[in-house]
């Protein structure tokens, strides 16, 4: 019967959550990520740190969007917990700063007492981080409990033993090219207004959403989702920065990665306008026959002349398949990496990646 009822609402249920999941407003995004940036940097501690860094010493991996739940039907990290726990080794023992870019507790379908009953592992892997001081914990709209709730320090202390401070920001500073240069994280959510934490969408998410998709098995993070034209919060998100200097943004909450201002649909369209201008003939039945299996909703080219560096989002630890992506930023470069099972190990793969010197964000006066 439940089989019966994946197949017949499937495909609904997603066409439904794709079009009212996110409702961006461009002039609350606007305002928000600017009053946000201005506080963190003209008051760094209290809404988010600066940190200063060394591009060829330093070493940070952001990754967001775990949603940790109660490893029923409707924990969308089950799968993705594998990789996950892979990924902190590595992160760990290579030196790395951990940013947890928000959503990292799923605290809209569940209590917070259930979620620390079933993640304890994980809690553990990120307890080592934060012994050694090379722990970020940044809040989401589906964690915001740890900002707004007065029992969450004592909830911190149960899985770190510790009460850490969360932010909603954090200002990564560095010199390149002998020019200041900033990368700018929060989790995103500012200005959606399906996902500000309003009490409707807990309410649905809690009580309609959660024992729908428990019942139903349905985890709508698709591999294939990040291979789609960017969102419109996506969209709004580079439009922000792309008016910064000298600076970029990562963020996460949408779940679809974004690298260099673009998806991974929109890298190869504009591999394939390359390919046609050099007539290579052999990569352009490649890269149609990749954007064919990618994009199922026509296959008009956009135009994406003029776009900047300046827009990075991590997707998400959540997918479907179990796998994880996240923005590494280490020996001068930046990467989209994916954690991903292969024959049941986890292995770590370099999606896309650049020096940091090389983007176009580093602009002069104007």
């Amino acid at each position: 019967m439940r089989r019966f009822f994946q197949r017949l609402l499937y495909k609904p249920v997603s066409r439904l959550a794709n079009r009212f999941s996110s409702r961006p407003n461009k002039a609350r995004v606007n305002k928000a990520l600017s009053a946000l940036y201005k506080n963190i940097t003209t008051k760094p501690g209290k809404k988010g740190l600066v940190i200063p860094f060394d591009i060829h010493k330093d070493k940070f991996i952001i990754l967001s969007d775990q949603h940790k739940g109660a490893r029923d039907g409707a924990d969308i990290f089950a799968k993705a917990a594998g990789n996950y726990l892979a990924a902190l080794d590595h992160y760990f023992n290579e030196q790395f700063i951990y940013i947890n870019l928000g959503d990292s507790e799923e605290l809209w379908e569940n209590l917070f007492v259930t979620v620390k009953r079933h993640n304890k592992s994980t809690f553990e892997k990120e307890k080592l981080f934060i012994q050694q001081d090379r722990f970020v914990k940044i809040f989401g709209n589906h964690d915001l409990y740890w900002d707004n709730d007065p029992l969450s320090q004592i909830s911190l202390m149960q899985i770190y033993d510790k009460a850490i401070r969360i932010y909603e920001g954090a200002v990564l500073q560095t010199i390149i090219n002998n020019k200041p240069f900033e990368i700018f994280m929060t989790h995103g959510h500012q200005g959606d207004l399906q996902s500000d934490g309003n009490w409707f969408s807990k309410w649905f998410v809690s009580d309609i959403w959660a024992p729908l998709q428990s019942y139903l098995h349905i985890n709508l993070n698709t591999p294939a989702y990040n291979n789609q034209l960017k969102t419109d919060h996506n969209r709004i998100m580079y439009e922000w920065s792309s008016e910064r200097k000298n600076m970029l943004l990562i963020t996460g909450h949408t779940h679809q990665p974004v690298f260099r201002s673009l998806t991974q649909l929109e890298i190869l369209y504009i591999g394939l306008d390359k390919a046609k201008q050099a007539k290579d003939l052999v990569k352009i039945a490649e890269l149609e026959k990749k954007i064919t299996g990618l994009h199922l909703q026509g296959n008009t080219q956009p135009d994406f002349n003029g776009y900047l560096d300046t827009y990075f989002n991590t997707g998400c630890c959540c997918f479907n398949d179990g796998d994880i992506t996240g923005i590494e930023i280490t020996d001068g470069c930046i990467r989209l990496i994916k954690w991903a099972y292969h024959k049941k190990v986890s292995e770590r793969i370099v999606l896309e990646e650049c020096k940091l010197e090389e983007l176009n964000i580093l602009r002069g006066a104007e």
